[in-house]
């Protein structure tokens, strides 16, 4: 079963909590840096499968396909991004989260389609009735 944004969100943010548990500078370390990172994916705008990771103003776009980073930067949390795709079961889930987020948006395509062509039917009708 696919896990919740939110809980890929929190996986993300123990692995960096983790990695820097045993780091020379986990003093200076400031874990709630990271109370904000923030997933997002968007079929609309793009329809190749991704995912958006946000931290503080830091914004990165990751191609689920190839794992590389298609625009933007996370500066220096950049090398935490590859360990997390690389975890058991975060690659799978966020595959299935774009299905069905992209299956939901193409239903919602189809409705307003659907509705455009009765829209169409309706002043097709009017222009019918009217020249008769």
């Amino acid at each position: 079963m696919a896990k919740s944004f939110n809980e890929l969100a929190n996986a993300l943010k123990d692995l960096i909590k983790d990695l820097n548990s045993d780091a020379h500078n986990f003093r200076s370390f400031n874990e709630a840096r990271y109370n904000n990172l923030k997933l997002t994916m968007d079929p609309q705008t793009d329809p190749q499968p991704h995912i958006i990771i946000t931290i503080g103003v830091s914004e990165g776009k990751y191609s689920l396909a190839t794992l590389q980073r298609l625009q933007g930067s996370l500066g220096p949390d950049e090398r935490y991004i590859s360990r997390w795709f690389n975890r058991i079961g975060v690659l799978d889930s966020l595959k299935e989260v774009w299905k069905e987020l992209a299956n939901k948006n193409k239903e919602s395509v189809d409705m307003s389609d659907l509705d455009d062509i009765e829209e169409l039917k309706k002043k097709k009708e009017k222009l019918k009735n009217r020249f008769s």
